[in-house]
């Protein structure tokens, strides 16, 4: 037995807290450490050599993490096979049957507690059943049992590793593959850094915004009922005199009721068409502001505050770090769609400050990246293109801003129109692009974003008999998948970012990382040396994401700044 692992070597771990852990290196080494060694030998094994840490999925990260582990290289099983195998759905059973050639959908069950399932726990301590498929007994946690099978697990997580090396070394035309891979190994393990540091509340503050909307804390259900009421009258009441009888603000119906009983007629109740007719009837302004308390009462506040922020004045939620589709980040407890009202109680810690970073005007950058078009590079070396390309095209920033937003969101209507088939002329090769993936995603086929994540894209549902249905359908894909490869590129280039930002970043925390922006916590003094690491990590990404050729055409830009508040970014 030898446990002489080598920097960067990948090692496989198998770990549970309560019987230990095991480690097996890709030359053959391996460790057995009991409960009390493991954290110890790890973190040692982490400082001194630095492996590629290989897993199964992020709750062995999470383990990690929590013991104050956090390693700088990992390789995270279930993240990989969604960028091999696109969607969610993952697991050591997918992950092992992908890698052996079998069909996922035929995945062994988990045998029920009855009779009939004697049979499936007869040979419990194999881990590879007759035909191939990884036992559900095992996926269900038989691993655990002792170091041995802890072991064998690890053994089995390497195999699925060289697995997904050769499967990622195999995508000829996508050859950042396997460096996509390790960033968005990267990314879940900063979700579950996440997930254990959570966003610095201040819940005072907190508590003052949501009783500006809402009122103090209910002192019961009842009272709260009488709150609701209340708001609802404050609408209500521009009836002039009407009866306001069994009608519900929150059925969308009873709301173009209620607008048709003061002479405005709406297509639906959204927001953006009701803002539109602010000063039409003093109800429009009240149903707006109704909207917003209700959005607080009912999704941020005070059981939103007590259920997510903890004792430690931490905002907490799960986090992803691909949402299934094209790969972008999510998280939950409204971390991603927190309103606008109460990003002043996002307050940074006493003696620390938060540095804010967004990617600037990232999509039609990745655009110009992916498609290799020249002339849409040369545009990315402003700090507004959209400025550039509309003097290109000769129209006005905003008319370039929607053509080009268009373009890529398969929008050929509206004031844009005209500009895109200028679009089409000036940047023939990037619209191309985009015309070539939409037309591969109408007839069904699959699509890979740059970093060779499968965007799924079949049409099977189309052979119903129904042809104007399966046109409407068609189009749909065709719409999506221009965007995905966009949307799913800008989420690569955005990942290995943050992971540049996380590798450089060793005294400070990223606490949010929301679409295109990172919000990191740090100690006032070091503010102004982390605001130049997050910045100078934009161009680090650029050459990790894409290679030195592009990285040096197209250029990639970041708006940071420092400030206590996260309301206080412009």
């Amino acid at each position: 037995m030898s446990d002489e692992f080598q920097p960067g070597e990948a090692v496989a771990l198998a770990l549970d807290s309560a019987v230990g852990a095991a480690l097996v290196g890709e030359h053959g080494q391996t460790l057995a450490l009991g409960p009390d060694r493991a954290a110890p030998m790890i973190a040692d094994l982490e400082r001194s050599v630095g492996p590629r840490w290989v897993w199964w999925s992020k709750p062995t990260a999470a383990t990690l993490v929590a013991a104050d582990i956090r390693p700088a290289r990992c390789w995270d099983l279930d993240t990989v096979h969604r960028i091999l195998a696109g969607g969610w759905r993952a697991g050591p059973g997918r992950v092992w049957a992908l890698g052996s050639g079998l069909d996922p959908s035929d995945l062994p069950a988990a045998p029920t507690d009855d009779l009939f399932s004697a049979a499936d726990t007869a040979d419990s301590d194999e881990p590879i059943r007759s035909d191939g498929y990884l036992s559900p007994m095992w996926i269900d946690g038989a691993w655990r049992a002792d170091l041995d099978h802890l072991h064998r697990w690890a053994e089995l997580g390497l195999d699925a590793y060289r697995w997904q090396i050769e499967a990622l070394t195999g995508l000829d035309d996508r050859p950042h593959a396997a460096a996509t891979a390790r960033s968005e190994s990267a990314a879940e393990l900063l979700c579950a850094e996440l997930e254990l540091d959570g966003l610095p509340v201040d819940v005072a503050e907190a508590e003052r915004i949501i009783a500006s909307f809402i009122g103090p804390r209910p002192a019961d259900a009842a009272e709260e009922r009488h709150r609701a009421a209340e708001r609802d009258h404050l609408v209500l009441e521009h009836l002039d005199g009407a009866s306001d009888q069994g009608i519900d603000l929150r059925n969308p119906g009873n709301v173009k009721s209620l607008l048709r009983r003061v002479g405005i007629e709406v297509d639906d109740t959204r927001a953006w068409r009701l803002e539109r007719l602010r000063g039409e009837h003093p109800i429009i302004d009240a149903l707006l502001r109704w909207r917003r308390a209700e959005r607080i009462a009912t999704t941020f506040g005070y059981r939103w505050l007590d259920q997510h922020v903890g004792v430690d004045h931490r905002l907490r939620g799960t986090w992803s770090s691909s949402d299934g589709a094209a790969g972008r980040m999510t998280a939950t407890a409204g971390l991603h769609n927190l309103p606008a009202e109460l990003r002043p109680a996002i307050v940074a810690e006493p003696g620390h400050v938060f540095i804010r970073a967004d990617l600037g005007q990232i999509e039609p950058r990745i655009l110009a990246a992916v498609s290799g078009d020249a002339a849409l590079a040369a545009a990315t070396q402003e700090s507004d293109m959209y400025a550039t390309v509309a003097t290109e095209l000769g129209v006005t920033r905003d008319i370039a801003k929607v053509a080009v937003l268009g373009a890529m969101y398969g929008q050929t209507t509206g004031h844009g129109a005209a500009a895109l088939r200028r679009l089409d002329a000036t940047y023939p090769i990037a619209m191309r692009y985009l015309t070539d993936a939409a037309h591969d995603a109408e007839g069904g086929h699959d699509l890979r974003t740059r970093g060779g994540r499968l965007v799924r894209m079949s049409a099977a549902g189309d052979l119903n008999g129904d042809e104007r249905g399966a046109r409407s359908r068609a189009a749909a894909r065709g719409r999506y998948g221009r965007n995905a490869m966009v949307q799913g590129a800008a989420a690569e280039f955005f990942k290995t970012w943050a992971a540049v930002v996380r590798a450089r970043a060793a005294d400070a925390n990223i606490v949010l990382c929301l679409h295109d922006e990172l919000l990191v916590h740090a100690r006032h003094e070091i503010g102004d040396d982390m605001a130049s690491i997050v910045t100078d990590a934009v161009q680090e990404a650029a050459y990790r994401w894409s290679g030195s050729d592009t990285a040096d055409a197209v250029h990639f830009v970041a708006d940071t700044t420092i400030l206590r508040r996260w309301s206080d970014a412009k």
